[in-house]
C-alpha cells in the first residue's frame, strides 16, 4: 500500500481514515501545538485533554502523526521530503504551501483539495439541508453529531480513490477539487426530484417522517421506533392487521396513499397511543415478520452491545494504551479486509521514526525541536 499524506479538517478527515482502513500507510500532519480536531468535543472520560478527544480516537485510528511547524523553513523541508515518497496529499484549503511547489516536488502527485470556507450551520444551511431537519412550525436544527462531515468524508475519499485509480492505469496524478458545500447538496436529491416530479416540497416533519405517509420515530415502552408503512394498499393493509385500531380501520378510504398523507397526523397521533404500550423490540420484530420495514432506535450503548456488530467484527475489543480494555469501531472497510485499526496517535508520535526514513539523524531531531520547527 502507499503512503498518504493528511491535511485534513474535520469535514474530510473520515476520508483519510478510510484509506488507513484499507491498508493504506496515512501520515497526518499537525502543528506542534495540535490541530482543531483534536480539541473537538465530547472528551473521554470527560478530560479535555488533546489526546482525549473521541472524533480525534475514532478520526485518526490507524494513522500516524508527525509535528512540523510549516511556516519554518526547516519544517517546510521536511514536509517536502515526505511528499517525494507519498502518492496523495488530501487537505483542506487554504494550503500551507504553494500548490505549483507541491507538485513541482512530486509531479505525479494525487492532491485532493478540499473547499470548506464555511462554518458547519452555515455550510449545512446553504445546502438547503437545513430547511428540511426539525419539527414542523419550529427553528430548523442541525443534524448532530457532526454526521454531516461522515458523508463529505466518503464523497472526499470517493474523488480520491478514483484519482489514485487513475493514477494506476496511466501513471498520472491530477488535481481533484471537492466542495463541502456541493457535496452537502447533492443529500438534497430527494426533495428535488420530489419537487420536479409532483411540484410538492419537503417540509420538515421531525420525527414525523416524510418518506411514506405514514413514516417515522414513534414512541415505545423502551424508547423510540423506526417505521415506513408500505405505500400500497396490501403495505397497508397488512399495518391495519396488526394494528387493529377501530377508527383506522372504519376510515376505507386510508387504503389509498394519498388519502394516508392527507390524514396522516390523525393515524400518527393514533399509532403513538399504540405503539408505546409495547418495547421496541417486539414492534420491530412483528413489523418485520409482516414485512414492513421497521428498525430500533438504538442508544450508543445499545450499540455497544449489539451482537450483529460484534459478530462481523464492527466492534472489537481493544486494549487502549490511554484507556484499557474498551470496544472500538474497527470500521466496514477494516472488517471486509481483515485491516487491525492501531489507536489514534499521541501527538508528534512517528516524528523520531518519520525523521529516521528520511534520512534525518537523532542529533537532527533535537536540532528541529529546539528551533521550533518540531
Amino acid at each position: 500500500m502507499s503512503l498518504i499524506i493528511d491535511l485534513t479538517a474535520h469535514s474530510a478527515a473520515y476520508a483519510t481514515r478510510l484509506f488507513a482502513e484499507t491498508g493504506h500507510r496515512v501520515v497526518r500532519v499537525e502543528s506542534p501545538a495540535g490541530d482543531s480536531l483534536r480539541r473537538t468535543g465530547p472528551f473521554l472520560h470527560n478530560r479535555p485533554e488533546l489526546e482525549n478527544g473521541a472524533y480525534h480516537q475514532f478520526l485518526n485510528a490507524g494513522k500516524e502523526s508527525l509535528t512540523i511547524d510549516l511556516k519554518t523553513s526547516s519544517g517546510q523541508k521536511i514536509f517536502y521530503d515526505l511528499l517525494k515518497k507519498s502518492v496523495a496529499l488530501i487537505a483542506n484549503l487554504p494550503l500551507p504551501l504553494d500548490q505549483k511547489a507541491l507538485l513541482d516536488a512530486q509531479p505525479n502527485l494525487v492532491l485532493t483539495l478540499v473547499e470548506d470556507s464555511e462554518p458547519e450551520l452555515c455550510a449545512f444551511a446553504r445546502s438547503g439541508l437545513l430547511s428540511l431537519t426539525g419539527h414542523p412550525g419550529e427553528r430548523p436544527v442541525l443534524l448532530g453529531g457532526h454526521v454531516i462531515y461522515s458523508a463529505t468524508g466518503l464523497y472526499v475519499a470517493a474523488a480520491t480513490a478514483a484519482a489514485l485509480y487513475v493514477l494506476q492505469q496511466t501513471g498520472q496524478g491530477q488535481v481533484v477539487n471537492v466542495s463541502v458545500r456541493q457535496c452537502l447538496e447533492t443529500l438534497n436529491e430527494q426533495a428535488m426530484v420530489t419537487y420536479a416530479t409532483t411540484g410538492k416540497g419537503t417540509e420538515r416533519r421531525g420525527y414525523r417522517g416524510a418518506i411514506t405517509a405514514v413514516s417515522g420515530a414513534f414512541p415505545s415502552s423502551d424508547g423510540y421506533w423506526m417505521i415506513s408503512v408500505p405505500h400500497t394498499v396490501e403495505g397497508w393493509d397488512r399495518f391495519m392487521e396488526w394494528v387493529q385500531d377501530p377508527v383506522l380501520m372504519a376510515d376505507k378510504s386510508l387504503a389509498d396513499e394519498a388519502e394516508r398523507d392527507e390524514k396522516r397526523d390523525l393515524i400518527i397521533n393514533r399509532l403513538e397511543l399504540w405503539s408505546k404500550r409495547f418495547p421496541k423490540a417486539e414492534l420491530v420484530a412483528e413489523s418485520q415478520k409482516r414485512h414492513i420495514p421497521a428498525s430500533p432506535v438504538a442508544t450508543a450503548l445499545e450499540l455497544a452491545e449489539d451482537p450483529q456488530l460484534l459478530s462481523r467484527g464492527f466492534l472489537t475489543q481493544m486494549d487502549h494504551p490511554r484507556f484499557g480494555p474498551m470496544m472500538f469501531p474497527q470500521g466496514a472497510i477494516a472488517t471486509v479486509l481483515g485491516t487491525r485499526m492501531k489507536p489514534a496517535p499521541t501527538l508528534g508520535q512517528h516524528n523520531a521514526e518519520i525523521l529516521a526514513e528520511l534520512g534525518y539523524h537523532e542529533s537532527d531531531h533535537r536540532a528541529l525541536v529546539e528551533c521550533g520547527a518540531m
